[in-house]
């Protein structure tokens, strides 16, 4: 019996269907295409309650959001606070201690034993943006190496970083010069070996004209997939040979996702720069390029900022945030709910031949479903089939892959064993439908 979902309307319900009329007729209709038909009313932890009444697993974390949950009381307490202080000045103009204080918990949690710099904007792929700018800047090169399956943002620059085409390039072009795309090298899906990376890398580009390669240390949007043995490590070698900074693009996997801080730190790496965003601030539009202090500091004055970044009431959630994680051990409990999943998700893949790869680290997972294990061919449209029956019934699951074959687990990490396990007895029930249905 559901301890947790509540449906007491057919989905979406009456007031979700009425408001869906009034974003027709005003919002763009790029932005008309929500995973969730149903319209949020309130939402906490991991439970999110629409207009209409009915309550649901939220298993999307508000696409990778909210690490500590909807609504942390402590995140709000301290939104509410700034907000009676003051709600902006721009940090050039009027510097205020917020700002500083995010700054200083992320240089002292980055790995690497050399000092750091924080700069602080809005976004994932501001961010993104931003590192490249201080890559080229110091290294007075413009190459830039990224990955295939990649996703960095939908900015021109980021745009052109990402793999997909549809629906994030097509119409969109033309795209910035100077990328460079080269196989991410997984277990599951391998295209080269890893001792062979650096040779096709010298037959696409000149090392030496390369500013930075820009890694998700484990890919997001691309189905989580995580790299091979070594492969991180031979990014690291091959860049410091060629003098080319190595980026770690953490939007999606960091803040405590994968049982570490900043997923990179499952590997013996440091990079020159990492990016960060998403559940930074619970939500709130705060990114951050944590560099090497001789890299950053070179830069002149207001080459790089904005109006809004590093707003005082999104630093505040950010700082809550990165306290929250610490002191409540939300790191292990990434590894726990890493592990609860499995239990699940390993039985499932004995069970239904759909499953080909069940793979993550920490609370950050994924299933890869195909049509046929050995071919490994992409079942896209059942993916989609599974998704909407858990909305059917009360549990939000994110797809992601390039095919749109793959379902990811951005959970809350305050989410309860009883809350995952009752959203799971859905998920598997869809599962088992696609399954027959193949």
């Amino acid at each position: 019996m559901a301890q947790f979902i509540s449906l007491k309307t057919a989905i979406p319900g009456p007031k979700s269907l009425e408001l869906s009329k009034r974003e027709a007729a005003v919002v763009a209709a790029p932005m008309c295409d929500a995973l969730s038909p149903a319209w949020i009313a309130e939402g906490h932890g991991a439970l999110v309650t629409d207009v209409d009444g009915n309550t649901f697993i939220d298993l999307t974390g508000g696409w990778g959001c909210m690490a500590v949950g909807h609504s942390h009381p402590r995140v709000v307490a301290a939104i509410k606070d700034q907000a009676d202080r003051f709600l902006h000045t721009d940090f050039t103009s009027v510097p205020y201690e917020p700002y500083v204080a995010v700054c200083e918990k992320l240089a002292r949690l980055a790995p690497g034993t050399f000092d750091k710099s924080v700069a602080l904007f809005n976004s994932g792929a501001e961010a993104i943006e931003n590192a490249v700018k201080i890559a080229r800047h110091t290294t007075g090169r413009s190459g830039v190496v990224v990955f295939d399956r990649a996703f960095h943002g939908r900015t021109l620059l980021t745009m052109t970083m990402t793999h997909k085409a549809k629906p994030y390039k097509v119409g969109f072009g033309p795209f910035a010069s100077d990328v460079y795309r080269m196989p991410f090298i997984t277990p599951y899906h391998p295209t080269i070996e890893v001792d062979e990376w650096e040779r096709l890398l010298t037959t696409y580009v000149d090392p030496s004209t390369v500013a930075c390669i820009v890694v998700e240390p484990i890919q997001g949007e691309g189905g989580f997939r995580v790299p091979s043995d070594g492969f991180l490590e031979m990014l690291r070698e091959v860049s410091k040979k060629y003098g080319i900074l190595l980026v770690a693009d953490e939007i999606q996997a960091g803040a405590g996702r994968t049982g570490k801080f900043f997923s990179i730190e499952n590997w013996d790496v440091a990079p020159d720069m990492i990016c960060s965003a998403k559940s930074l601030a619970a939500g709130m539009p705060l990114s951050a390029v944590i560099a090497r202090k001789d890299i950053m500091d070179k830069l002149p004055g207001s080459s790089i900022g904005g109006t809004y970044v590093g707003n005082p009431v999104a630093c505040r959630a950010a700082s809550e945030v990165i306290d929250i994680i610490q002191d409540e051990h939300l790191l292990d409990r990434a590894v726990a709910l890493g592990k609860l999943i499995r239990s699940h998700w390993d039985v499932w893949k004995d069970k239904y031949e759909i499953i080909g790869d069940v793979r993550g680290i920490g609370a950050m997972q994924a299933i890869e479903f195909v049509k046929d294990r050995t071919t490994r061919e992409p079942a896209t449209q059942l993916n989609g089939e599974i998704i909407k029956e858990c909305v059917r019934n009360g549990v939000l699951v994110a797809g992601s892959g390039i095919y749109g074959n793959c379902i990811r687990m951005l959970v809350s990490l305050e989410i309860t064993d009883d809350q995952l396990n009752e959203a799971f007895a859905v998920m598997e029930t869809a599962v088992a439908h696609a399954n027959a249905s193949r």
